[in-house]
């Protein structure tokens, strides 16, 4: 499996030199900025919306503020555990490097000597953008535009094959996803169970809870509190 995409007559690596020629033609201080976002920044900004997030989500208050909770405690917990999955799948692939195999690519950061297959930041960020859009639609879909986003940095900056983001977006959706409804019925009576703490319960809502109409929420359990409230005066 070593020699995966090694030749240069592939779509793949077509694309490759393609998105990494970008960086040919760019400034220099625009490729150091492409350098930091696809090995730090993205990583960065991903973590600091799920924290936002768990703000908005505490701050709506409601009955669905532990399963949504709950569901933000996941995304971090399945991008960890997409990552040991990958573990085994880097060692069985054994894909080098694309500036190993292929000459003239850009390489924008050193020191990678491990294995390309699959991309652990993809891996990452997809299962967190995944995590957030099962909490709340709206920062899900942001949260998955940047991973979107760190998957091309990292064809970008020449260290990873297109095809080794789209096994991890692949992988961290499906670690997400598959293992989500596990996930809630253990993390779910737990942040309950936080919820009730006198002490720690404004970790999951807020003593101040503003309207919410429950739109935006996925997890099981969410409803329209409104549009309930304004039934049952039409029924009176």
């Amino acid at each position: 499996m070593a020699g995966l995409a090694a030749s240069g007559s592939n779509p793949d690596v077509d694309l490759l030199y393609d998105i990494n020629g970008l960086a040919k033609d760019a400034p220099e201080w625009f490729d150091r900025v492409m350098a930091y976002v696809g090995e730090y920044g993205l990583l960065i900004a991903m973590v600091l919306l799920v924290l936002w997030c768990w703000w908005s989500v505490r701050r709506r208050g409601g009955e669905d503020a532990a399963p949504s909770v709950a569901a933000l405690v996941w995304a971090p917990l399945a991008a960890g555990l997409a990552v040991l999955v990958n573990v085994p799948i880097r060692g069985f692939v054994e894909r080098p490097r694309p500036f190993l195999d292929h000459q003239g690519l850009d390489v924008l950061v050193s020191g990678k000597t491990d294995f390309s297959f699959v991309s652990d930041h993809a891996t990452i960020t997809m299962a967190m953008g995944v995590g957030l859009f099962v909490a709340h639609r709206r920062f899900g879909l942001f949260g998955i535009g940047l991973a979107l986003l760190e998957g091309f940095c990292r064809v970008y900056m020449g260290v990873h094959y297109p095809t080794d983001v789209i096994g991890g977006f692949a992988l961290g959706t499906a670690v997400t996803l598959l293992l989500s409804p596990v996930a809630a019925a253990l993390l779910t009576p737990l942040t309950k169970a936080i919820e009730r703490s006198p002490r720690a319960g404004w970790l999951i809502r807020s003593r101040k809870e503003p309207s919410y109409d429950g739109r935006d929420a996925l997890v099981p359990g969410a409803r329209a509190e409104s549009a309930d409230a304004a039934e049952r005066d039409l029924a009176a």
